[in-house]
């Protein structure tokens, strides 16, 4: 028995032609011209995107307001000496440093470099005999001195002097490094891993949406819309550098979401039009009910990810606010697309989106194996399910299945199905079972330990990290790595002295040099015990600014950059929460009605990114699997990377979560059967969010190919809580859950039910939900009663 001729009582006329809107009449009207336009708007796209690489930072983890930025501009101004960013590593073979021939081709070299534009403050081992410029073995010492200007004047004139002095000079061999160097060569590394990743992710997308698709024209619908976002992306990144500081890393995040998004909103709508060409709509009725239905969901989607970025404008650290602008401009921009020109697109296409199906050949094959009655067989329907491929209207009364990931083949409906059932059979287990998994995985982000990151963020051949390294193992101290007092206000000699009898009896001081007096200013140098970013010494720059003087003091230098770096975060860590929490709550009940299920989503989108922490920690902190993922380990997490991660995968999880509870809310719409609804929602959309996770975790690890580490550590995090969220928490959790708390889930008081009658949007235009005449058994529900999906499938298909 089909469909058509058995609709259920509590659906709405199947032959109820759906209204063609206004925002409908406005994307198909010329398509065309519209996708022309879009065309246009792709390549100023690309003349304005074009170099923004070359404009963006490698910074950004300091809080600008801060005491150390400060002290760090200040010292910068008034003793550049003291700040070098430009390291000169000199070995001199088996001979001594000391050698007369080494000594005199050193003072030669450093001479030189005084000599250059836009270098100042160089001074050397040579010059003034200090201990911690030579290595314990006598056979390295270094050559320091500063490059001026920004980060784009900096890298120049690294480009420029770099290649005289790298290499063998006379006696020596000279290695460049500094903090100058190592964030010239990550820019420089971030730019090739991406191009590297967007080589590997597109063919590797593209086979994954022929084979969700089984249309190699379908497929390629997703992709377009991707490369849309990420150009005009680019684009808006370069205007935002006329105006403020952006981050190299945000480019990496710009490619990730805009192909990962823009596959996922373009699924969900190329999927939903298929679906109604198959139940016989002409191409623009079918686009008005998809835009009713998936593009409501689609905007929602937007809306709850762009919210989660948001967030991360209340940090002060660029590098947390780059990421913001970056990936709110690639949600929109991406759902833009999806909601503009993919529908005029599919208007044009028509029933030729199933076009070049690559899978024909083993589908006929498959046909002749099957037999009457099983897919494949019908003679003017769509072999093997496929949706949309012919005009004769669906078989069986199938939802516009796709070959992965989609509801409408028998196969995949009912194992979505029964995993549904048998959740909610035993649904205490799964409920305290996925949880307490969750928890156990994420158990070693208790001992995180936050730093700052290094020249350890590159891989261990690069010539800046192997300086870093070398002066790391074979220097006495950590030079470069001490604190500095910056202290403002005029002195005597005696006042200063005094300063530094106290600062030299805190614990923890290893060595005080000083002061440097120019003017009213000067500053000490304080070298802790230990190493630089570790415990005692920032435990030292709290009793630094503690201590009493008789003028001002600032501090700064690592270990107190890092200080001020948590306390910012930590300052502003409520206010963020508290965004996202609100603003998601409120989106989610706009399209739910319920109280309890936007609580429910905040919750257990939070627990589904347990793992991820988890394994940010066991791995990139602690350096397991070091070795087989080709990263070096520095101890510690950078502060600012768990705030990313987690505004980045909330909102992906979210993205998934819109897509679970709009079908689920359809059902309840139709039915008022809360548990056929919730096994119905896992059922259609179980295989979609699946197959999308899967598509965005491929773009993901490819970005997690990077050699720098923290990219690494975004692309392969995100990637596993996508995994995460997608195949345990929204087939497993959520469903658990919802039977646990039955039809109360949909509960809401009346002033709030009233509010979202007038205000709230869902996939589908609701309609008065009946009780069933029976009682439904959703254990047995597809098994027992066939027709009853195909039944409702056709309903849905009509919107």
């Amino acid at each position: 028995m089909t469909a058509v001729n058995n609709p259920p009582v509590d659906s709405p006329p199947v032959d109820s032609p759906p209204r063609v809107g206004g925002w409908t009449r406005f994307v198909t009207a010329r398509p065309r011209l519209s996708l022309l336009a879009a065309l246009l708007l792709t390549l100023l796209a690309v003349l304005a995107g074009s170099g923004v690489a070359d404009k963006l930072g490698s910074g950004g983890w300091e809080d600008p307001g801060a005491e150390s930025t400060y002290a760090t501009e200040a010292l910068e101004r008034e003793f550049p000496d003291s700040q070098p960013n430009l390291i000169l590593l000199v070995d001199s073979g088996r001979a001594s440093v000391d050698d007369p021939a080494v000594a005199a081709e050193a003072t030669r070299l450093a001479e030189r470099l005084s000599g250059e534009k836009g270098v100042v403050g160089v001074g050397s081992y040579w010059s003034g005999k200090a201990p911690a410029l030579r290595a314990e073995d006598g056979h390295e010492a270094l050559i320091a001195a500063r490059i001026t200007g920004d980060e784009k004047t900096m890298g120049e004139t690294l480009d420029r002097i770099a290649p005289s002095y790298r290499g063998t000079q006379g006696p020596l061999e000279v290695k460049v490094g500094g903090i100058v160097a190592v964030r010239h060569e990550m820019q420089t590394i971030i730019q090739e891993d991406l191009t590297r990743a967007e080589i590997i992710a597109l063919p590797v997308t593209l086979v994954l949406l022929v084979m969700v698709f089984g249309s190699a024209v379908a497929a390629l619908l997703p992709l377009g819309v991707g490369i849309v976002a990420i150009l005009g992306t680019n684009a808006v990144l370069g205007a935002l550098t006329e105006f403020t500081d952006v981050s190299i890393f945000a480019m990496n995040l710009t490619t990730a979401l805009g192909l990962g998004l823009a596959i996922d909103y373009a699924l969900f709508i190329v999927r939903r039009f298929r679906e109604e060409v198959s139940g016989g709509a002409d191409p623009t009725t079918a686009i008005g009910t998809t835009l009713r239905t998936a593009g409501r969901t689609v905007l929602f989607s937007a809306l709850t990810v762009a919210v989660s970025l948001a967030a991360m404008l209340v940090f002060p650290q660029y590098f947390l606010r780059s990421f913001a602008y970056a990936g709110i401009a690639v949600v929109l921009l991406a759902a833009a697309a999806a909601l503009i020109l993919l529908p005029a697109a599919l208007v044009l296409l028509g029933h030729r989106v199933d076009s070049l199906d690559v899978r024909r050949l083993f589908r006929r094959g498959r046909a002749k194996s099957t037999g009457p009655g099983t897919e494949g067989s019908t003679q003017n329907g769509p072999q093997n399910g496929t949706e949309g491929s012919t005009p004769n209207g669906p078989q069986n009364g199938t939802e516009g299945s796709t070959p992965i990931g989609t509801e409408g083949r028998t196969e995949d409906r009912t194992a979505w199905g029964r995993t549904a059932t048998l959740v909610m059979r035993r649904a205490p287990f799964f409920a305290l079972g996925t949880t307490a998994v969750l928890v156990l995985l994420g158990l070693p982000f208790l001992g995180v330990k936050f730093g700052t990151a290094d020249d350890r963020q590159l891989p261990s051949s690069a010539e800046s990290h192997v300086v870093q390294q070398h002066i790391r193992d074979g220097f006495p101290g950590t030079p470069g790595g001490g604190l500095e007092v910056l202290a403002e206000g005029r002195a005597t000699q005696a006042e200063y002295a005094a300063y530094k009898e106290r600062v030299a009896a805190l614990p923890d001081v290893a060595r005080v040099d000083g002061p440097l007096v120019k003017g009213d200013a000067a500053y000490f140098t304080v070298q802790p015990e230990g190493e630089a970013v570790d415990e005692v010494g920032q435990r030292l720059v709290g009793d630094l600014r503690a201590t009493e003087a008789p003028f001002d003091t600032k501090v700064t230098g690592a270990a107190a950059v890092l200080v001020d770096s948590k306390k910012a975060i930590g300052d502003q860590l409520p206010l963020a929460a508290a965004f996202i929490t609100v603003v998601t709550l409120l989106l989610v009940f706009l399209l739910t009605g319920s109280v309890l299920i936007p609580i429910q989503a905040v919750l257990l989108n939070a627990l589904s990114l347990t793992a991820m922490f988890g394994a940010v920690v066991w791995v990139f902190q602690d350096g397991h699997l070091s070795g087989l993922l080709g990263f070096t380990s520095s101890g510690s997490i950078e502060t600012t990377l768990p705030v990313l991660m987690f505004c980045v995968a909330f909102g992906l999880s979210m993205d998934y979560g819109v897509f679970l509870l709009s079908r689920i809310k359809e059902e309840y719409d139709h039915t008022g059967d809360h548990e056929r609804s919730v096994r119905l929602g896992l059922q259609r959309t179980g295989g979609l969010i699946t197959a999308a996770a899967v598509i965005l975790a491929v773009v993901m690890v490819a970005i997690g190919t990077s050699r720098v580490t923290n990219t690494k550590m975004l692309g392969l995090g995100i990637a596993l809580a996508v995994l995460m969220d997608a195949m345990v928490v929204r087939s497993l959790l959520v469903p658990a859950i919802m039977r646990l708390t039955g039809k109360a889930t949909w509960w809401a008081p009346g002033p709030l039910r009233r509010f979202h009658q007038r205000f709230g949007l869902s996939e589908a235009d609701p309609t008065p939900a009946k009780q069933p005449n029976r009682e439904t058994n959703p254990e047995t529900d597809s098994e027992t009663n066939p027709d009853t999906d195909s039944e409702r499938d056709a309903v849905g298909a009509r919107g």
